[in-house]
Formats: structure tokens, C-alpha cells, sequence
């Protein structure tokens, strides 16, 4: 029997995952204690599956996490370098108990980190954060778990094909921005029928031509251009993990991960079936929903909280505004390449184009989410304060991850970020009046508690 004595940095456990920068933060023996302290968390001779994305930091940090896995007694299951998705897939799959994928996800190209899954939900929240604590004093009896190397490629391509039928002929851009979904993305277009052009397939974990994060409109100027140039029906855009997705439609316009929840929905939506939009997703979503027989509800920010409501509901169909998927026939995991495939399914069975598609949905107006500097030690309590002081008002609020205050003509958004030193803010209306008035509303409401914050919430004539 050993003791461990190990401190992790402190800004590298987070709510939802484990992440910082490569020898910086987060370093190898990070990785060993965590596989070791995961390992003991799955039990002795249980099967943890570990893969890994395309930088250039991601495979020693496998290394040592396998080793410390395997020094804690479990067993692993190496798939390899995959996209997040087919780690997901490959614990239901095999029937593993647990699961880690080593990515960096979107961030920049320094950054790495650890996404886990136990018993097929999300390990998250203060399990995770535990890790901080048990890493400084644990005993363990180091043990040799045996390892084993599986490829799921083909089983998850066939997951994915699984009920897919294509009508009319699409002509599709992919982008995969040089990150871990670019060889499935490139076996997945193989097999649509259309023209498909492949921008940055190639898995580079320096990303050599764009960053890989699809909700950024920089990253999207290439997939856009190629769009306009050659008449694309649509361009599909993968963050780098492969976990959430971009469209842009025919007009070259970046649609909203709301939006497109919306539009896969109609194809999915049957009396009482539930779809989940996360707190920042527009009115509109929700209100369609309802209006075509369907439950919607509102989840907090976050894929392991909207996992977990997929099940609690469950829900047919869940998304989040950055683009986040899930699926129930996929198992509830969220899947930009699944998620890619349905929109596909539905596009070519349809006779009109995704423009046609966006434009009969109800216009509104809104913010895109505006962040506000506020220390950690404060975000909380300001967005508890101004909560208590709105309910006495009698106002319509949603509060179960910060504070959406609706009205006749639309709502605000306040919530504390749960990775950065700000507060978050997003307002919505039916009109740009109306939008004006939504910001005014929020920057009292701040106002009331902290007149510094309230100055940076910038209204404009």
C-alpha cells in the first residue's frame, strides 16, 4: 500500500471537466494521478475506455493516464485517436464502466484536458471536484489492470448511418478544422450523395488554418467563402473534438445552435415528446415546440446538466446555443457528426433549401452573449442578489442557472460563468425597440447592486 500525495493546480478542476495548459498547469503526473484516482473510482478489474484528440500534447498525457489507470487495478480499453463522440459510443458499446476522452475540446492549441463518463452519465460536478481534495492523501495498492486495444470506427459509422435514408442529392462543405473528427468526417461524406468539398480533414494539433471552434465566425470565413463561390446547398463545421457543430445554409449565414435545435425538431417533435434548450436559447425555440405538440424545457447551460435532463425526461431531442446535440437514439451523448447526418436525412427528404427553412421561422432580435468582467468572489452573490430583488417584483423568471427575467416582449439573461471571472449577459425581443428596452431593463437591475458593472452594460441609441 502506497500513499499519494499530489497537489493539482487550482484552476485546472473544473465543474464539468478537468482542463489547463500543457506543462504550465497541467502536467503528466497530473494525468497518472488522475487515471489513478478515476481507476479506484471504477473498481478493480471494471473497464475504463480512454481516447484521446489530435494535439500535439494528447498522447503523453494518454500515457501516463493509462498507466495510472492500470496502476489502480482497473482495466482499459485504448480506442485511440478519436473525436469525443466515439469515446462516448465505445463505453456504451462495450459495456465499459467508465470512460475519459483527453481533449482540449475548443481551446487553443496549449490547452488539454480530461472529459469523463461513469455508469453512462456525466462525472462531473463535486465527484470531479473531489479530486482535488483525495489527490493531497490516498492510499493506493498499486496493482497491473489489464489493456487492450480496440478500434469502434466501423460499429460507430454504422451507429450513425443506422435509420439514415437520402432523398435529393446534397452538395455539402466540411470543416473540420484540422481537429479529431477529420477522418470520420471525411468516411461520413464518402457516403452522401452530392458534391462534398473537405476543408482542413487532416488532424493537426496545431491547427495550421483556423481555430477549431465552429461558434466563432472568424473560423467559419473559409467554409462561408467556399459556400458563396460554388453554390453550396450547406457547410457543416466540427469543433475540435468533434462534440459540437456549425451550419451555415445556402446564403452563406451562420445559423444558431437554437435555430438548428429548432429545425431538427420539427422532424422529431410528436404530441407530449420533450426537447431541452438550454437557459440562453431564444423564446422562439421553445414557443415552436410547444405550438407543434411537443414539451420543451428549459435546462441549465453545460452538456453534463443537459445529459443528465435527457434521462431525468426523458427527452427525445436536447441542444444547447454553442452548438452541443444529443440525441436520444444516440443514446443521449452529444454528437456533431450524428447531429450532422439527421440534418442531412432531413434536408434531402425536403424540398427546400435550409434558407427556406430559417426564414419561416418567427424572426426576433437579440444580443449575442456579452461578457462583463466581475471577479469569482463576487459574480455569485451579484446574480443572487439581483434574483431576490426581480422575484419581488412578481416578474417571470427562470432561475435554475442564473436569472432569465421574461415579459411580453422578450427576456434577459445574467448568470455567473462557471469558467471564467465574469458575469454573462444575453437579451431578446420582437423588436429592436423592444431589444433597447430588455438591455435597459438589465443594466437596473445591476445597477441596484453594483453601479461599476451596471457602466459596462452599454445600451446604444
Amino acid at each position: 500500500m502506497t500513499t499519494i500525495k499530489h497537489f493539482f493546480d487550482d484552476s485546472i478542476i473544473r465543474s464539468y471537466d478537468i482542463r489547463g495548459i500543457f506543462n504550465k498547469t497541467l502536467f503528466e503526473k497530473d494525468a497518472k494521478v488522475i487515471g489513478q484516482l478515476f481507476g479506484l473510482e471504477v473498481g478493480k478489474n471494471k473497464k475504463i475506455n480512454v481516447g484521446y484528440d489530435g494535439r500535439k500534447s494528447s498522447e503523453p498525457l494518454k500515457d501516463s493516464l493509462i498507466e495510472g489507470i492500470l496502476e489502480s487495478g482497473a482495466d482499459v480499453c485504448e480506442i485511440g485517436l478519436v473525436p469525443t463522440p466515439l469515446l462516448y459510443f465505445s463505453s456504451i458499446s462495450n459495456n465499459s464502466r467508465g470512460g475519459i476522452m483527453v481533449t482540449g475540446s475548443h481551446n487553443p492549441k496549449n490547452y488539454n484536458g480530461f472529459k469523463f463518463i461513469l455508469d453512462g452519465l456525466p462525472f462531473y460536478g463535486e465527484d470531479l471536484i473531489n479530486f482535488k481534495k483525495r489527490a493531497q492523501n490516498f492510499l493506493l495498492e498499486k496493482n497491473t489492470g489489464k489493456k487492450e486495444k480496440v478500434n469502434f470506427e466501423s460499429e460507430y459509422l454504422k451507429n450513425i448511418f443506422n435509420n439514415f435514408s437520402q432523398g435529393r442529392k446534397l452538395n455539402i462543405v466540411w470543416d473540420s478544422g484540422n481537429g479529431s473528427a477529420g477522418k470520420v468526417m471525411e468516411e461520413i461524406s464518402g457516403k452522401i450523395k452530392g458534391q462534398q468539398k473537405l476543408l482542413f480533414k487532416e488532424i493537426d494539433g496545431n491547427f495550421p488554418n483556423h481555430h477549431p471552434d465552429p461558434s466563432d465566425p472568424e473560423n467559419l470565413v473559409q467554409c462561408i467563402a467556399e459556400i458563396k463561390k460554388n453554390n453550396f446547398d450547406l457547410g457543416i463545421a466540427f469543433d475540435g473534438d468533434g462534440d459540437r457543430i456549425g451550419v451555415i445554409d445556402d446564403k452563406g449565414r451562420i445559423i444558431a445552435g437554437d435555430i438548428l435545435l429548432l429545425i431538427l425538431s420539427k422532424s422529431l417533435v410528436k404530441k407530449n415528446s420533450t426537447i431541452i434548450g438550454d437557459v440562453k436559447c431564444s423564446q422562439v425555440l421553445f414557443d415552436e415546440i410547444e405550438n407543434l405538440g411537443g414539451k420543451p424545457i428549459i435546462s441549465q447551460t453545460g452538456h453534463s446538466h443537459v445529459k443528465i435532463n435527457m434521462k431525468k425526461y426523458d427527452a427525445d431531442l436536447a441542444g444547447e446555443m454553442s452548438g452541443h446535440i444529443f440525441f436520444k437514439s444516440n443514446y443521449g451523448f452529444d454528437d456533431a457528426l450524428y447531429a450532422a447526418v439527421q440534418l442531412i436525412k432531413i434536408l434531402s427528404n425536403s424540398d427546400k433549401k435550409l434558407s427556406e427553412h430559417i426564414d419561416k421561422i418567427p424572426k426576433v432580435f437579440n444580443t449575442p452573449e456579452i461578457r462583463i468582467d466581475c471577479e469569482d468572489d463576487k459574480k455569485f452573490m451579484l446574480i443572487n442578489n439581483i434574483s431576490k430583488s426581480q422575484k419581488k417584483l412578481n416578474k417571470k423568471i427562470v432561475d435554475i442557472d442564473g436569472l432569465r427575467v421574461q415579459s411580453e416582449d422578450g427576456w434577459w439573461l445574467l448568470r455567473a460563468s462557471n469558467t471564467q471571472p465574469c458575469i454573462v449577459l444575453r437579451c431578446e425581443s420582437i423588436s429592436k425597440v423592444g431589444l433597447k428596452n430588455q438591455l435597459l431593463k438589465v443594466k437596473e437591475a445591476v445597477k441596484e447592486f453594483d453601479t461599476k458593472i451596471s457602466q459596462k452594460i452599454v445600451v446604444e441609441n
